[in-house]
């Protein structure tokens, strides 16, 4: 069971120095939530579930994950028979407000043209807490040039169209959503954060 899609080879890799970033940012993101509380959980960019698989036994009976890309949605709905999956976009939601305790988007602000737009629907469906998470530039340009990869873009993915450095994630978030914490597991920045 395979999917075409630049997320999934990135799980598929066999560079080990990628694979250890990968599961170090899941080990930061589990002890994240581990000091949350939470009934339900949104999977928003949930790509082909891997963050879903990732996180078993730290998610609730109620998770429901929605992708851009119809192809994900099939993928992740076979991978985890019985989850709610569907074909939306984070920037217009089809959930009641407050409708998930937990919000989570990885890897997805960075591909969009308006982030600020989800940002705002993704504080809207959460009840209480919204993690985030974003490429921390320029080191992920950097080991991206490093590793020989876009070289011609000096480092940027060509599907990423936002970029930002610590101070400018704490700027883009101040205005929208009270941001707890901002940690960090290179190359990524983690944002928790919470509806204003």
């Amino acid at each position: 069971m395979e999917i075409e899609s630049p997320n999934y080879a990135k799980f598929q890799t066999r560079n080990p120095v990628v694979r250890r970033l990968i599961d170090r940012f899941y080990v930061t993101l589990r002890s994240l939530l581990s000091t949350l509380e939470y009934d339900s959980v949104l999977d928003a960019g949930c790509g082909e579930g891997e963050t879903i698989a990732r996180l078993a036994g730290r998610l609730p009976d109620r998770v429901a994950g929605v992708d851009i890309r119809a192809d994900c949605v099939a993928y992740t709905s076979r991978r985890f028979p019985g989850m709610e999956v569907s074909q939306q976009d984070v920037r217009e939601l089809a959930f009641a407000s407050g409708a998930f305790d937990l919000v989570i988007c990885l890897e997805v602000l960075e591909h969009l043209d308006d982030p600020a737009a989800a940002l705002s629907e993704l504080s809207r469906v959460s009840r209480r807490d919204l993690v985030i998470s974003v490429p921390h530039e320029p080191w992920f340009r950097i080991g991206s040039l490093v590793r020989g990869r876009h070289v011609t873009r000096f480092g940027n993915h060509p599907e990423h169209l936002q970029g930002w450095s610590r101070r400018e994630l704490e700027l883009f978030l101040a205005p929208r959503v009270e941001l707890v914490s901002l940690t960090g597991s290179f190359p990524w920045q983690i944002a928790h954060c919470r509806s204003l």
